[in-house]
Formats: C-alpha cells, sequence, structure tokens
C-alpha cells in the first residue's frame, strides 16, 4: 500500500506540475477540496477510484500508469497515455542498435519488417524517431521523397 501511495502521490504532483494547474485549479476540475489535494500529494490519502479516473482523464494517462507507475524506479516521469519509454540503447560498431523487446512487442514490429527513419537535427529538439513504412506511407500518401530532398544516407 505504500508504493501505492508514494506513486499516486509522485505521478499526481508531477501532472499538475506539467500541467501548471495550482492545486486550487486542479481542485475545481474535479470537484474536491485544494485540501484534499495536498493531502493526495503528500501520500497522507488516496483519491477513491472515481476520483483517480477523473485525474487519469484530465491528465491523459492510463488510470493503471497513474495509481501503479513508479518515477523513481523507472527514471523518468509518467507518460501520457499510448505514449512509451523503452529504455536506453547502444549504438555498436557497425551503427546498429538492438530494440527493446517490450517496445518491438509493443509497436508490433517484426522481423523483416521495413520501418522509416525520421530524424530532427535541431539542437534543442534533436532526435530520431522510428514507425512502420505502412504507417507512413499510409498518412502521407508519398514515397517521402517529396519530404527528404537532397542526401538520403
Amino acid at each position: 500500500m505504500n508504493n501505492l501511495k508514494s506513486n499516486i502521490s509522485a505521478n499526481l504532483c508531477y501532472l499538475r506540475t506539467a500541467n501548471r494547474l495550482t492545486q486550487e485549479e486542479l481542485a475545481e476540475k474535479i470537484q474536491v477540496t485544494r485540501q484534499a489535494v495536498a493531502k493526495w500529494e503528500n501520500g497522507d490519502s488516496l483519491p477513491d477510484i472515481i476520483k483517480c479516473a477523473a485525474l487519469a482523464e484530465l491528465f491523459e494517462v492510463s488510470l493503471n500508469d497513474l495509481v501503479s507507475y513508479d518515477p523513481i524506479a523507472n527514471g523518468v516521469p509518467i507518460a501520457p497515455k499510448g505514449k512509451h519509454f523503452f529504455g536506453t540503447v547502444t549504438i555498436n560498431d557497425r551503427g546498429q542498435i538492438v530494440l527493446p523487446k517490450k517496445a518491438r512487442d509493443t509497436m508490433n514490429f517484426k522481423a523483416g519488417d521495413t520501418l522509416v527513419i525520421l530524424g530532427d537535427s535541431n539542437p534543442m529538439t534533436g532526435g530520431i524517431a522510428l514507425l512502420s513504412s505502412e504507417m507512413f506511407f499510409r498518412i502521407t500518401g508519398r514515397d517521402g521523397s517529396y519530404f527528404f530532398k537532397g542526401d538520403q544516407k
């Protein structure tokens, strides 16, 4: 029960501040007192299941994650519903990475699948994203050359 309390407390506090809400504003949105929110965040009490469901919907996280996701053990805060943190990987000497099994299973990637690699080289937001080529071409209706002019190394 202590882990449950600390998970809800940490997740609720993070989600409220990440959404730039005061305890008072959150309380108004789910029709409780500011003191109730403060007690939940401090781990002094727990919201009932109806309030947990309202909180999960408000913050767009799963109910399961709201109550059981452990941000300390995972090293990252709770993610929005449908978003995942699969861990870190190391690039080997040949420039290859291995996608974690959980990522492959969750995203339904199988051996032989073709993935589109997208990149952002902006120093402030840079990164790489992978998505199935089927999804990419279904969304864009194109072969990708329209979006990526120039070198494709």
